[in-house]
């Protein structure tokens, strides 16, 4: 486990009924803000910014089926081959990071098939690259940035 302590962001706020939202960047539309949307949208705006993840390629509450069951992953980021290289799993920051959740985003990636992994609550993240195969997980001491990018360069194109 690695401290991921994300950075703040440029964020917009607004108020419906007695909600709060946030505009989410990938739907262009205000979301209620949850504590988990706020992770979720953290999370967005760190692999955006810090890691050169390009917004074109990330897409959030995707659905899914697994054992004839519709599900959603929260966030997928999706390589230069239009696969999908990262699936995240967030949780609000009072949610820990434990075996249960680790089990349920290793089962969503049965299908989704990504190579890296990343679960996270805000305040702590674990990240993992996945050899679906071999089946061997390898724990990585920080998220990758996206292929042929370097880290801290944002949108920058390649």
């Amino acid at each position: 486990m690695q401290e991921l302590n994300l950075p703040p962001f440029a964020h917009k706020l607004t108020q419906s009924d007695s909600n709060p939202q946030i505009w989410d960047i990938l739907r262009r539309k205000y979301i209620v803000l949850t504590p988990e949307e706020w992770v979720r949208q953290h999370v967005v705006h760190y692999l955006i910014d810090h890691l050169g993840y390009p917004k074109g390629l990330l897409s959030l509450e995707r659905g899914h089926a697994y054992n004839q069951r519709q599900k959603r992953t929260d966030l997928c980021a999706f390589g230069p081959d239009g696969r999908t290289l990262l699936l995240v799993e967030c949780k609000a920051p009072s949610v820990p990071i434990t075996a249960a959740t680790a089990h349920q985003a290793a089962t969503y990636n049965q299908t989704i098939g990504a190579p890296l992994l990343l679960l996270t609550n805000g305040l702590q993240h674990y990240c993992w690259r996945v050899d679906l195969v071999a089946r061997t997980n390898e724990r990585l001491s920080e998220i990758p940035p996206y292929p042929g990018r370097a880290a801290g360069l944002g949108n920058v194109a390649p």
